[in-house]
């Protein structure tokens, strides 16, 4: 019989020691708890996040924060926003709040499903500013694995373990009039069931933070469950990844207009296997009327890839107030007018900014002041140096692939496309989300015309395309623009002038979401014989063969294989034939 684990009990021999940040947890073997080191840029992003944001909610109050590295606040010099530049006396004293330090009037943090804590421990020990924090969970194997792991690092004063469910906790927040300046939501899969508490529970601008590991669902495969869980019908285009971004802002803003709460997104990121969202959330009637001019339904062309955006409602001036009313449309007509092809409908997605320009260049001026404070310190300069460069008022992405690969021509490269659509007079960036990717405001017919002018430069095979192809429809027509691919002088984006490390390579092998914790530990045999099946399935097979399927090729029936009685269904060289199984009596 398992004992019990108490709080003071050390590190057992099948547990182990894993650092992160400034917090040492103990790990226990065998999937009792889920931890998943992957996850480790996304807790160093969340760190740096709620660091900012308490500098922003703290200020009115007179309270300062202050980092490693960072200078003693200057008082002769107030930041806009200080109380203090109300009192020329200065009879209203400064005080400053240090990481690990209880910050009395501080904020308070509730992080829903903790598993084994790292995170609530780490913003104990790195974010200044915070009066309390809660780590819940519902599984009493990983609350006790908490208690045991807050007594380790000692901030017993600052975090407090919870065992409730999720929903359950924080809709009695609201209850009890004691919401959260900040919760964050992290759960293995999908965050849906815990998005309605959540917007009620937070405090009035107070921040939200929710991941989606569920990216399978959001990103086109299955789009039924995706309308069921989200709202909205997701697409399998080539702008996926930003297209679950705003997916699950539409989300969360629908959950909160219901209670009269809007969103306000500062920071919206995918990264490997997961997208990262950062909102506020605020309260209105007026403001709540605007919402539905925000979302936008997603016409997308299966044949050449073009998409447009219908937007839900308009808003128009009327008189001295705003008048509110249903958008017109729709934006295209029942085929593609560049290939003829069907359109597919997805949505309702954000169509509004996924950043806050301000916000972000704040989050990355205190990472310049405070140099080595995070692990993937690199990676979080590079992804939100492209975020601060991307294009706030355009949605969704082209990719360059999928121009090149629509008209069956050679890809131009990054440079030469970016330097067509500045010469055109377009603007045009990069994306976070995707690597080859290019965000600009130019319209379908003149992206068309510069690919078929670059088509013209790179003759593409007219005799092997189908007359009712995508490619051969969209090269008949002559192009109206004159491109230019000669290398434009802002071409080059300033994140990749300075090599800032933006799409980093995993850095091992089978890098991504792990299995479930399992009450017990151990991994299901299932998902066992799942990894060991898909699993470096390119990769030569170094076992004895065993592993083959065990019955005969076609040629054996016939009695013309040539390995006779050794005939295995894989005939791969250098493998050995698996013996056969002797013949039922």
């Amino acid at each position: 019989m398992r004992r019990a684990l108490r709080a003071g009990d050390p590190p057992g021999a099948s547990e182990a020691l894993v650092t992160e940040g400034r917090a040492t947890i103990i790990c226990p073997g065998g999937n009792e708890v889920f931890y998943n080191p992957v996850q480790g840029f996304n807790r160093d992003l969340t760190c740096a996040v709620l660091t900012e944001f308490a500098r922003l909610q703290l200020q009115p109050k007179g309270i300062q924060i202050v980092l490693p590295g960072e200078e003693q606040p200057d008082v002769g010099r107030l930041q806009e926003g200080d109380p203090r530049n109300a009192d020329p006396e200065g009879l209203m004293a400064l005080r400053t709040a240090k990481p690990g330090d209880v910050c009395e009037g501080g904020l308070r943090v509730l992080e829903a499903l903790a598993a084994s804590g790292l995170r609530s421990i780490r913003f104990a020990l790195e974010v200044p500013g915070l009066a309390a924090v809660v780590a819940n969970d519902a599984s009493p194997r990983a609350v006790a694995l908490m208690h045991r792991n807050v007594a380790f690092n000692g901030v017993g004063a600052l975090v407090t373990p919870r065992m409730a469910d999720a929903r359950a906790l924080m809709y009695q927040s609201k209850a009890d009039r004691e919401p959260f300046d900040a919760i964050d939501l992290d759960p293995y899969g999908s965050p849906a069931p815990f998005l309605d508490a959540a917007v009620q529970a937070v405090s009035e601008g107070g921040l939200l933070c929710v991941t989606c590991t569920d990216m399978g669902v959001l990103a086109g495969n299955s789009p039924e469950t995706c309308y069921g869980k989200y709202g909205a019908v997701s697409l399998k285009g080539k702008f996926c990844h930003e297209m679950a971004l705003r997916i699950i802002l539409h989300s969360l803003d629908n959950r909160a207009n219901c209670y009269q709460r809007f969103i306000v997104p500062l920071l919206s990121v995918s990264a490997d296997f997961y997208v990262r969202v950062f909102v506020r959330v605020f309260t209105g009637q007026a403001k709540v009327k605007n919402s539905a001019s925000k979302q936008a339904l997603v016409y997308h062309c299966v044949g050449c890839g073009t998409h447009h955006l219908q937007r839900m409602g308009k808003v128009t001036e009327h008189g001295s107030g705003f008048k509110y009313g249903a958008a017109t449309g729709p934006p295209v007509g029942p085929n593609c007018e560049f290939c003829q092809h069907r359109h597919q409908l997805g949505g309702p997605i954000w169509a509004e900014p996924l950043h806050d320009a301000d916000f972000v260049a704040r989050v990355l001026a205190a990472l310049e002041r405070s140099p080595g404070r995070f692990a993937t310190e690199q990676r979080l300069r590079g992804v939100l140096s492209v975020v601060t460069e991307e294009l706030e008022d355009v949605p969704l992405y082209h990719t360059l692939d999928g121009l090149s690969s629509t008209l069956h021509c050679n890809t131009p490269s990054l440079l030469q496309l970016r330097s067509a659509l500045l010469h055109a007079g377009f603007r045009v960036s990069l994306s976070h989300a995707c690597k080859n990717a290019v965000k600009t405001d130019a319209p379908p017919t003149a992206l068309w015309d510069l690919m078929r002018c670059w088509a013209k430069l790179n003759p593409v095979k007219r005799e092997r395309l189908t007359e009712t192809s995508p490619a051969a429809r969209i090269l008949a027509v002559e192009p109206i623009l004159e491109a230019s691919f000669a290398l434009h002088p802002d071409a080059n984006p300033s994140s990749r002038k300075r090599g800032l490390k933006r799409f980093p390579e995993n850095p091992e092998a089978f890098w991504g979401p792990k299995a479930r914790a399992k009450a017990g530990g151990g991994i299901s045999p299932s998902l066992q014989e799942k990894r060991q099946r898909l699993q470096n399935k390119r990769s030569a097979r170094t076992d004895d063969g065993t592993s083959l399927k065990q019955f005969p090729c076609k040629r054996f029936k016939e009695g013309s294989c040539s390995l006779g009685s050794g005939c295995r269904y894989s005939h791969e060289d250098g493998v050995p034939a698996a013996p056969c199984p002797p013949d039922p009596e």
